[in-house]
């Protein structure tokens, strides 16, 4: 992974952002409904699990923009050329989870057979992190989702105080409306990076990709 300095001097963003994270430190979360009827139908057709195609497409469209992909590493602010998933994988026998993560490929194909890998070898590995060989990428962010619940709002709320700019971005249960299969998604930012513009791109790319998603297969 690529990390590069930003100079905030020079950077457009970089009076709002010097506002939103010492002056006013401010996040907030957005929950949209989205048409996931192609792509469920898709993924049951090619016999594949969602979970991956959703991670896949989500990290996707999160890397498309530059918003999204901006941290602090060693006091310096600065963008990653691609985020890593961070995701939770659900124990049935104690119904804990444990957290994992699958370096995102641009090739669903490559990302799909990575994420099956993981899940063969740490799908069974109780604790807060499942790969016990290393820690989490720095370039990793939190996606997950809460299968069980059919939510109209869903928010992330740290609790402790250190700068944190990659997004959150949490599913819910699907649901049937007008004949189509709906699924809520709640994407929680920090405002020094993202606006709300910023979010309407990521979610009109995302649904557009979610309704061609055949042509990654």
């Amino acid at each position: 992974m690529k990390f590069t300095p930003i100079d905030l001097q020079s950077w457009k963003r970089g009076q709002m952002f010097y506002y939103f994270s010492n002056i006013a430190p401010t996040g907030y979360s957005i929950t949209v409904n989205i048409d996931v009827t192609e792509l469920r139908k898709i993924m049951k057709r090619e016999k594949m699990k969602f979970f991956p195609a959703y991670l896949w497409l989500v990290t996707k469209n999160l890397n498309r923009q530059e918003e999204f992909k901006i941290a602090e590493k060693d006091g310096v602010i600065g963008i990653y050329d691609n985020l890593t998933p961070l995701y939770a994988t659900f124990h049935e026998d104690d119904h804990t989870f444990s957290l994992m993560w699958t370096k995102f490929s641009e090739s669903f194909s490559q990302f799909y057979q990575d994420y099956i890998e993981n899940q063969q070898r740490f799908g069974d590995v109780h604790g807060v992190i499942s790969q016990p060989q290393t820690p989490p990428p720095e370039n990793a962010y939190t996606v997950s989702c809460v299968p069980w619940i059919d939510f109209t709002h869903f928010a992330v709320h740290s609790y402790e105080n250190k700068p944190y700019y990659f997004p959150s971005v949490e599913a819910g249960q699907f649901f049937e409306k007008g004949g189509r299969l709906l699924m809520p998604l709640s994407i929680t930012c920090h405002h020094a990076t993202t606006d709300g513009y910023h979010i309407k791109c990521f979610l009109e790319n995302l649904q557009e990709d979610i309704n061609e998603f055949q042509r990654y297969l």
